[in-house]
C-alpha cells in the first residue's frame, strides 16, 4: 500500500537526523555561552542546535540557528544539509533542493547529505534519481549506517514499481542490520505477494520484536494469518488494528473486506 511506503520514508527521514544531536536548550538563540571563537566550531555548534530543534518540531528556531551557523562559516556543508531537511519539513521544495545541492557541492561524498538528498528526491516523485545518491552514501567507507541507505533505496524502488530490485536492496540492508524495521516490513510485504507465507511470517515476527505495531505491520500480519487459515491469530490482529488504529486506511480496508 502507498501508506506503508509513506510511513517508511518518514521513519527513514527521522533516523537520518537522530544520531548524536544534543537536547535543545531553553535559552534564546544567539551566541551560545562558552562557544569557541573558531568559525567552523561555531557553525558546528549552531548546526547541532538546529538539528535538536528540528527533532522537537520547532522549525523557526532551527532556521535561526542555521542562519547563525552559515554566517559563522558559509562553507560548512552540514549546515546547508540541515537547511535542506528543515525546508523539506516546511514543504519549501525549491529551497530544500538548493540547500542540498549547495551542501553536496561543498562535500560531494558526505554520506548523510547524499542520503537525505536521496530521500528528498524520492519524496518529490523522482524515485529513479534518488537511487544514485543512496548508493553514493553507501560508497563512503566511513558511513556508519549503510543499511539505512539500502533500505531507503528499496523503498524508493518500490515506489517506482520495481519490486525485484527493491527486494535486493532490502536483503542487503538486513544482512548488515538484521533488525532494520523498514526492511523487515517491506520485505515481508514482498514475500507475502510472492506467496512465501512462512518467510513473510518470520519477517513480521522479527519486526514485532524490534518495533511497535503500526497499521502496516498489523495489516500484513493479519493477511498472512488469513491466508494460512489461522482464524484465531487473524482475529487477534484485527482487534489490535481496530483498537489501535481505527482511522487508518488499513482498518478501512478490513471493514470493506479488501484483503489484497
Amino acid at each position: 500500500m502507498k501508506t506503508a511506503l509513506t510511513t517508511t520514508i518518514t521513519v527513514l527521514l527521522l533516523a537520518a537526523c537522530a544520531a548524536s544531536t544534543p537536547e535543545a536548550p531553553t535559552m534564546d538563540t544567539g551566541t551560545v555561552v562558552g562557544e569557541a571563537g573558531d568559525p567552523r566550531n561555531r557553525a558546528k555548534i549552531h548546526t547541532e542546535l538546529a538539528a535538536a530543534y528540528y527533532q522537537r518540531g520547532n522549525m523557526g528556531i532551527a532556521l535561526e540557528e542555521l542562519r547563525i551557523a552559515t554566517v559563522a562559516d558559509p562553507s560548512y556543508p552540514a549546515a546547508h544539509g540541515m537547511f535542506g531537511l528543515v525546508y523539506m519539513e516546511l514543504r519549501e521544495q525549491q529551497l530544500a533542493e538548493q540547500s542540498f545541492e549547495r551542501a553536496l557541492r561543498l562535500s560531494p561524498n558526505d554520506a548523510d547529505i547524499n542520503h537525505n538528498y536521496g530521500l528528498f528526491l524520492c519524496q518529490t516523485k523522482r524515485e529513479p534519481d534518488s537511487i544514485k545518491y543512496f548508493l553514493q552514501a553507501i560508497r563512503n567507507p566511513l558511513y556508519a549506517a549503510p543499511w539505512r541507505s539500502y533500505s531507503a533505496a528499496g523503498v524508493c524502488t518500490l515506489r517506482a514499481n520495481n519490486a525485484k530490485d527493491a527486494e535486493q536492496f532490502f536483503e542487503r540492508a538486513l544482512r548488515m542490520e538484521p533488525d532494520e524495521p523498514a526492511s523487515l516490513l517491506n520485505l515481508g510485504q514482498i514475500r507475502y505477494k510472492q506467496g512465501k507465507i512462512d518467510e513473510a511470517r518470520k519477517l513480521v515476527s522479527r519486526l514485532g520484536k524490534v518495533a511497535d505495531p503500526s497499521p502496516e505491520s498489523l495489516w500484513l500480519a493479519l493477511r498472512i494469518e488469513r491466508r494460512s487459515g489461522q482464524r484465531v491469530a487473524e482475529q487477534s490482529y484485527a482487534n489490535q488494528l481496530r483498537r489501535r488504529f481505527p482511522g487508518s486506511p488499513e482498518y478501512q480496508a478490513l471493514q470493506r473486506g479488501n484483503f489484497d
